[in-house]
């Protein structure tokens, strides 16, 4: 691929107490991503100088978005957040302090996507304690951007090698996700998903449907929610056109799928499909957001406050997300 006809895609360093900027220093300078990709990184120069320092990392050759691209760049959209003071910023920490900048990266990263700069991107991970303290109303970047793009509920696909999962719901309590179950929420979820994969370019989507209760109920010994609601709103998504199974009991749908018998798996709640994913490949799975103007990938993991800045993240999964990103732009 010519550098010319390598997107650029804007990667934002996350929290920046956490291990966002390592990752993002090291996935930036892969080969395997610059093949693909100008990665264009959106933080604070001067704390990522920091970082490297401290983890013993070598800084990338930095190029302004706007300057002339060798092929061994990286660009640089350096953001000002004048209130973050790296004397305190304690890595490892979450902050009020270490909020407002991964909310302010968040931020520039999309004027650079509404002024039509970047053709896609990458997100480093956040911690929702920093976004708590900071006083942020959002709990992820999720609802962030949906929040700064105007999209009300945009879709959450996670791909671990061939598998593929969407979320019904994911950043809440498990009673309250089993309270929110519903017929029509499950049948909309399934419609958006058919559409999304065939913009993915899957002609005829399968879609399996990932069961709430043990053998899904096993005809209502173990809970009737198959019964009374899943079972119903896969049969009226059918009826819309959609290719979707019953029913089928959680500790079986994620392996099919894996065998190739489904094309993407609709998971209830937020642990339903992570311990698939990550049990599957956990520094392999990616996380997609879609419905925003641009692709959106990210790492499926947290900001790992506890390795922060000693050199010891592992950077695979933030290298696999902007090479996917990457590849949806074309």
């Amino acid at each position: 691929m010519t550098q010319e006809k390598r997107p650029l895609v804007a990667v934002t360093i996350g929290d920046p107490a956490g291990i966002g900027p390592e990752v993002v220093l090291k996935a930036v300078q892969s080969e395997k991503v610059r093949a693909v990709a100008r990665p264009v990184v959106v933080g604070e120069r001067r704390l990522l100088e920091r970082c490297a320092a401290q983890a013993q990392l070598p800084l990338p050759l930095w190029v302004d978005l706007d300057s002339p691209w060798p092929a061994s760049a990286v660009g640089l959209f350096d953001v000002d957040v004048p209130e973050l003071d790296l004397e305190t910023l304690r890595p490892g920490t979450p902050s009020a302090l270490a909020g407002r900048a991964a909310e302010a990266f968040i931020h520039s990263a999309c004027t650079l996507i509404r002024e039509g700069r970047v053709a896609a991107l990458t997100t480093a991970p956040i911690d929702k304690r920093s976004l708590r303290l900071a006083g942020c109303p959002h709990i992820g970047h999720t609802e962030l951007l949906g929040d700064f793009f105007g999209v009300s509920d945009p879709l959450t696909m996670f791909i671990t090698e061939n598998l593929r999962i969407f979320f019904l719901s994911r950043h809440l309590s498990l009673s309250k996700a089993i309270e929110l179950l519903s017929g029509d929420r499950i049948q909309d979820a399934l419609v958006h998903i058919d559409a999304a994969l065939r913009l993915l370019g899957f002609e005829h989507p399968k879609i399996g449907l990932a069961a709430l209760n043990p053998h899904a109920g096993d005809g209502g010994q173990f809970g009737d929610e198959e019964l009374r609601t899943l079972a119903p709103a896969a049969m009226h998504a059918r009826d819309r056109g959609v290719n979707v199974s019953d029913p089928i009991g959680a500790d079986a749908i994620f392996h099919l799928a894996l065998e190739g018998r489904f094309d993407a798996v609709l998971a209830l709640y937020h642990d339903q499909g992570h311990i698939a994913s990550k049990t599957r490949d956990f520094h392999g799975t990616i996380t997609v957001t879609l419905g925003l103007p641009v692709p959106r990938t990210s790492v499926d993991h947290g900001s790992a406050m506890d390795i922060a800045w000693t050199g010891a993240a592992n950077a695979r999964s933030l290298e696999l997300a902007i090479i996917e990103a990457a590849k949806m732009v074309r």
